[in-house]
């Protein structure tokens, strides 16, 4: 079933009542979730808000075209507003953002006009939980140009026994460059995006959720590292969020090919990508 939106919804109210509401969840693989699919219709960027975003995760400002990972804060407010709701039956509390796999078909005008929407795709187990599926897809009249598959884990007790994941043994990236990353990259992001977040904000509110300082947004690590890797106007980005970035701290990028990660000291690695090319 369809419901079309008639204007971004507010994430402020949306946070309150998702965290209102994740006591009373009892996350599982095989719970109901909403098949109701969100349809925002004649979305228009703002261009303000854009610069903001460009300018904290590092892409180029001023150019007619929306950076590759823009749509998802377009399409995050929805997603919000599906996983926040009762009929969702993951906690949102605690929910962690694992994956995202990104398509773009073309490249996106950002003086254009488009139909968002957004749908939960499924549960599934986990070997830490339960793991949720949302799909978003930007559409420019009929034409499906942009869409995004994101997964989000909620960790509880399971009797699922999941596979462990394979560990594929890949040669190491070369350095490329070493970032300093403030610490109010939190808020800057924050203000840009809209998910304010308090894990993301300031470290007295992190550590309410058992973080020694704020980290930061895991959809700003992978958009800075795609900013400093570029990406083809066809591609298909893959990114995989493997541990947070405690802010303020420092990170090493390292790219080879496609391929992109950022670590931390001690060679922690917090997020692993790549990048691939579309065929015309």
């Amino acid at each position: 079933m369809d419901l079309v939106l008639t204007a971004t919804p507010s994430l402020v109210p949306l946070l309150a009542r998702g965290a209102l509401l994740s006591p009373f969840k009892r996350p599982g693989p095989d719970a109901e979730f909403p098949r109701t699919r969100l349809v925002l219709p004649g979305l228009r960027v703002d261009l303000a808000r854009l610069a903001g975003y460009e300018r904290v995760c590092g892409f180029p400002t001023g150019a007619d075209a929306l950076p590759v990972t823009y749509p998802h804060v377009l399409g995050f407010p929805p997603a919000m507003r599906l996983m926040s709701g009762r009929d969702f039956p993951l906690p949102l509390l605690g929910l962690v953002h694992t994956s995202i796999t990104i398509t773009q078909h073309r490249a996106l005008a950002a003086t254009g006009t488009y139909e968002l929407s957004v749908r939960v795709d499924g549960l599934a187990p986990h070997r830490r939980g339960t793991e949720a599926a949302v799909v978003t897809e930007m559409r420019a009249g009929d034409e499906v140009v942009w869409e995004s598959r994101s997964t989000y884990l909620a960790r509880h007790r399971t009797r699922h026994q999941a596979p462990e994941p394979s560990l594929e043994v890949r040669k190491p990236l070369p350095d490329v460059a070493e970032w300093r990353i403030a610490g109010d990259v939190g808020r800057r992001y924050g203000a840009a995006s809209g998910d304010r977040n308090p894990i993301h904000l300031h470290p007295l509110t992190a550590r309410l959720f058992g973080f020694p300082r704020a980290i930061a947004h895991g959809m700003w690590t992978v958009a800075r590292c795609l900013a400093a890797h570029g990406v083809p106007e066809r591609a298909r980005v893959t990114a995989e969020f493997r541990a947070p970035v405690l802010l303020p701290g420092t990170v090493t990028y390292a790219a080879e090919g496609g391929r992109f990660e950022l670590r931390g000291a001690e060679d922690r690695l917090h997020v692993a990508g790549e990048v691939y090319p579309l065929s015309s």
